[in-house]
């Protein structure tokens, strides 16, 4: 059958709401969408410019468009999220997280052990969870041994063969650990209660269980049994200190989905905690790597969709930094502030961690993609054209007018190169003239580079305001090269980033990266310059000295040091050795001068 052309097949796409697929030419599945107007989401990828180059690519390589129209947008949603979980086409998010979580088993039996499990088995039984890590889960099951005590045996316990005294206690029931069940010492109707209890703390909600053990106490007490009140006692306070710790908002929030996005260039996070009873019971960051120029509220839809099915929530309310389509069933706050706000920054500030800790781990395991994830975020921060993967910045040195010098660094891919660091004398201007002095410095580097056919940077940092950037600028604008090369100014003050002819600087975020390499550059540059700077002043100190010695110039004083090194050498030296260099005479007064 002959290939119907794209123009064709969008004339026949519905205006509802729906998912559409994308096929290449050997009709694999390139990417899947959600639609509120299909038609329009549709049409956009063939009519409008995309930004990114990938999106220009997969739109290329589409020969076919198959849609499935669904009642609403959450049912979209939903579809969306099952095909590309089937799928896993090319240019969808990758979703990354595959292993399997732990849960906490109550187990279908006469007396129910409760146990952690990675397996979940259709026998009846109760599975709470999924937890997103073991330590959590041996936690709440250590709380529930120290209060409840439970049996661990896997022992049949039917009403038969407890009656017919099949089992003996153990050394669990000696040490208080457990009841003894299977000797009729406990009643199934009691350690149902323990168990009903037990659902409610897993859950959250201690209130149950701590009315319960309360109770318990003053009756003991009233009896006189101080001894086995205060074991009642210790147990609450093991339920109270355990709710303080994680109690971290109003009790009175409960049954609630949290969920914050943080995104860069190429990936974003998700936390999601849930809360119940003002405690949170589960929380997980998920990790997505985008593919095209996907929005957060794209991303943020579809990781709520999949983060809930796989931890099976039934949250019936959801706290969200801004409004997203989702099942019409839940509601959706986007808190302004009190408690609800706390909850959320919270949420925010788990997903910042996260993400930190993976540039770390990046950093070491993969070095070349925390590269080309800093250069890309450096593009959008500092608006460039393109990456600045070769990068140069100047600074002058002076101090009170004497010895003018000026330092270029260069970095590359993000890191210093020290080997083309460059130093320049001023020759050209009298006195401290910052304004010339750079004019002079970016003429002759650039008009250097040109004329060896070296490499020219994506962006040039000049270490100043908006005068150092518009001397440097005219150099640029004699050579040929503005327009051709970025470059910005950062004046010290308050980090402001002055780009040409726009008075209004930039501000980056004081913890960006992309702030925090050019702060390194221009430290960079004002040490080295400083460097050399300190030599000049040292070197003519040194001059000075011999100079002051009557019969003594400049150039006698340059010959001396060219052959002793050092003026501590030329005091040592002999008149014989100092002969050598500059005649007997000179010899003479320099000896007696310094002996």
């Amino acid at each position: 059958m002959p290939q119907i052309p794209i123009e064709i097949q969008l004339q026949t796409v519905p205006h509802s709401p729906g998912v559409y697929q994308f096929y290449d030419s050997d009709d694999k599945i390139l990417y899947v969408g959600k639609a509120k107007n299909l038609k329009k989401r549709v049409s956009s990828y063939f009519t409008k410019t995309h930004e990114y180059g990938k999106t220009r690519v997969m739109v290329k390589k589409i020969r076919l468009i198959k849609h499935i129209v669904v009642p609403t947008e959450s049912d979209a949603l939903l579809l969306e999220n099952n095909l590309i979980k089937k799928h896993r086409p090319r240019y969808n998010v990758l979703l990354k997280d595959d292993k399997s979580y732990p849960w906490i088993c109550i187990k279908n039996e006469r007396f129910p052990r409760i146990f952690p499990t990675r397996k979940l088995i259709k026998d009846g039984s109760e599975y709470y969870g999924p937890y997103t890590s073991m330590k959590t889960v041996r936690t709440l099951l250590e709380l529930v041994k120290s209060v409840y005590p439970l049996r661990t045996c896997t022992y049949d316990l039917s009403q038969e063969k407890v009656d017919a005294g099949k089992f003996k206690s153990c050394l669990e029931y000696h040490l208080g650990n457990c009841q003894a069940p299977c000797e009729g010492r406990q009643e199934a109707e009691e350690y149902h209660r323990q168990i009903d209890d037990i659902r409610e703390i897993v859950k959250g909600n201690f209130k149950s269980s701590l009315l319960y053990f309360k109770h318990q106490m003053k009756a003991l007490a009233a009896e006189m049994k101080f001894e086995q009140a205060q074991k009642v006692k210790e147990k609450i306070e093991i339920l109270e200190n355990y709710q303080v710790k994680s109690t971290i908002v109003n009790p009175k929030i409960n049954n609630v989905d949290v969920f914050s996005i943080i995104s860069d260039e190429a990936y974003a996070y998700v936390n999601f905690l849930q809360l119940s009873h003002g405690s949170i019971v589960r929380s997980h960051t998920m990790e997505i790597k985008k593919k095209l120029d996907e929005k957060d509220v794209d991303l943020l839809e579809l990781a709520i969709v999949e983060i809930r099915e796989r931890f099976d929530s039934k949250s019936k309310e959801l706290y969200l930094p801004f409004k997203v389509t989702i099942a019409p069933d839940l509601k959706v706050t986007v808190p302004q502030l009190g408690d609800k706000k706390r909850i959320l920054e919270l949420s925010e500030r788990n997903a910042k961690f996260y993400r930190q800790e993976r540039f770390k781990q990046i950093r070491i395991i993969d070095p070349d993609r925390h590269t080309k994830r800093i250069m890309a975020q450096m593009k959008i921060d500092l608006r460039l054209s393109a990456e600045p993967r070769h990068i140069e910045c100047f600074d002058n040195s002076n101090i009170q007018g004497s010895n003018p010098v000026a330092a270029c660094v260069v970095f590359k891919d993000g890191k210093p190169s020290k080997k083309d660091y460059r130093h320049y004398n001023i020759k050209t201007v009298d006195g401290p003239d910052d304004f010339a002095s750079m004019e002079e410095v970016v003429f002759r580097r650039y008009k250097r580079l040109l004329a060896e056919d070296e490499s020219l940077p994506q962006l040039i940092v000049i270490d100043g305001g908006k005068g150092q950037l518009s001397s440097a600028l005219k150099s640029l604008e004699i050579l040929g090269l503005r327009g051709k090369i970025a470059i910005i100014g950062i004046a010290k003050r308050l980090e402001e980033i002055y780009f040409p002819e726009d008075p209004i600087p930039l501000y980056l975020d004081k913890k960006s990266e992309s702030l925090k390499i050019i702060q390194q550059l221009r430290n960079e540059a004002h040490r080295f310059g400083i460097t050399l700077h300190r030599n000049k002043r040292s070197k003519a100190a040194i001059n000075s000295e011999l100079e002051q010695i009557e019969g003594i110039g400049r150039k006698t004083a340059q010959d001396l040091l060219k052959n002793f090194k050092s003026v501590k050498r030329i005091k040592e030296a002999s008149v014989a050795d100092l002969a050598e260099a500059i005649g007997i005479s000179k010899a003479k007064k320099i000896y007696e001068t310094f002996h």
